[in-house]
C-alpha cells in the first residue's frame, strides 16, 4: 500500500483511495521510495507520495498526481528533477533516476493540450480550404470584376489540383497511415502552426490565382516535367510513411530499411526520406507555378525539415550501433 499527502490548501489524497486499499504499486520484495512534488516556480510542496514502487514510471506518478489535481491531466504535466531542468519522459523508471529514497520532483503546467490527430486536422484542413477560397475567387479578395470567375491558364487549375491532392493525402495519412503515441501539443503551439500553414497557403494562393498571373517561362514543357516530379515525390512520401507505419507495428524498435518498393530505396542514402520527398514535391510545385512566395515557403519548409531530420538522424545513430554510416539526414551524400 502507498499513501499520499497533499498541500494542506488542497484536498487530501487519502480519501480518494480509502484506507487499507491495495495498490498495484505495492512491491513487498523491494524497498519502497518516496516522491515529493513541488511547484517549479514557488517551490511549494504540492504532493507527497509515500511507499511508491521503485519500478514505477514517471507516467504512473503523473497519474497519481492527477487524482489530486484533476485540472492537470497527465499530458499537461511536466515533471523535472530540477526546477529549470529537462522534463522527464513518461517511460523513465523511478529507480533509474539519480535520486535517493526520497525523490524531489518539480511540477510545471504545460497548459491545454491537444492530440496529434486534432493538430494535423486543424493544420491541413485550414490550409486546404484557404487555398480554395482564392481559387474560386470569392468576393472581396480580388476585384469584383473577377468574383467567381476562373483563370484562363490551365496551370492555375493544375496547381489547385496538386495543392488539394497534397493536403488530402496528408489528411488520409492522418486517418489511415500514421500511428500516434499518446503525445500532445500545447494549444498555443497549435495556434502558431495553424497561422503558419493557413497564412502561407493564403499567400501562395493569392498570387497563383491572381487575375494578372502569368504562366511559367518555358510553358507546357516546364509544367509537364514539374508535374511528373511532383507526382513521384508525393508517391515517395506516401511510401515512406507507410513503411514507417508498418515498422511501428513491431514491439521492438527496428532500424528503418529499404523494402521491395523502389520509393523506399532512398533509405540507403538518407535517414528521413519522407522529408526529402516532401521538399522535392514543393520544389517541383515552385517550378510548376514559378511564383516567388512558393519558393520562400519551400525554403522555410526545407530549413525546418532539415532540423527535424538531423535530430532523428542523431537519434538513430545513438540507438542503433550498426547504423549505416553512408546515410545522411535529408540530402544524399551532402546533408
Amino acid at each position: 500500500m502507498f499513501s499520499e499527502y497533499c498541500n494542506p490548501h488542497s484536498k487530501k489524497l487519502e480519501s480518494k483511495y480509502g484506507r487499507g486499499m491495495t495498490s498495484h504499486f505495492a512491491a513487498p520484495s523491494c524497498e519502497n521510495a518516496k516522491v515529493e512534488v513541488l511547484d517549479a516556480k514557488t517551490k511549494e510542496l504540492l504532493c507527497f507520495l509515500d511507499k511508491v514502487d521503485p519500478h514505477s514510471t514517471i507516467g504512473d506518478i503523473k497519474s497519481l498526481f492527477y487524482k489530486s489535481y484533476p485540472q492537470w491531466y497527465p499530458a499537461r504535466q511536466a515533471l523535472r528533477l530540477e526546477s529549470k531542468g529537462k522534463s522527464l519522459r513518461d517511460d523513465e523508471i523511478l529507480q533509474n533516476l539519480p535520486v535517493g529514497t526520497t525523490a524531489t520532483m518539480y511540477f510545471k503546467d504545460l497548459g491545454p493540450q491537444l492530440g496529434w490527430t486534432t493538430v494535423f486536422f486543424a493544420e491541413y484542413i485550414g490550409a486546404l480550404l484557404t487555398y480554395l477560397l482564392f481559387f474560386f475567387r470569392v468576393p472581396y479578395i480580388y476585384s469584383h470584376t473577377y468574383a467567381f470567375t476562373s483563370s484562363p491558364h490551365p496551370v492555375v487549375t493544375l496547381a489547385c489540383v496538386c495543392h488539394t491532392f497534397h493536403y488530402m493525402k496528408r489528411l488520409m495519412e492522418t486517418i489511415f497511415v500514421h500511428r500516434f503515441s499518446h503525445g500532445t501539443m500545447p494549444l498555443r503551439t497549435i495556434i502558431k502552426n495553424c497561422a503558419y500553414y493557413w497564412g502561407f497557403s493564403a499567400w501562395l494562393a493569392y498570387y497563383i490565382n491572381h487575375p494578372l498571373y502569368t504562366p511559367p517561362s518555358y510553358g507546357e514543357l516546364q509544367i509537364k516535367y514539374a508535374l511528373i516530379t511532383f507526382a513521384m515525390c508525393e508517391m515517395g512520401n506516401l511510401s515512406i510513411h507507410m513503411s514507417l507505419s508498418n515498422l511501428n507495428r513491431f514491439r521492438v524498435r527496428r532500424c528503418p530499411m529499404p523494402t521491395k518498393n523502389p520509393f523506399t530505396w532512398l533509405f540507403f542514402f538518407v535517414s528521413c526520406p519522407n522529408y526529402t520527398y516532401e521538399v522535392g514535391a514543393w520544389m517541383s510545385f515552385t517550378v510548376m507555378t514559378q511564383v516567388l512566395p512558393v519558393a520562400i515557403y519551400t525554403l522555410f519548409g526545407f530549413i525546418q525539415m532539415t532540423i527535424w531530420a538531423k535530430g532523428k538522424h542523431r537519434a538513430y545513430i545513438r540507438e542503433f550501433k550498426d547504423y549505416p554510416s553512408v546515410r545522411m539526414a535529408i540530402i544524399p551524400l551532402i546533408l
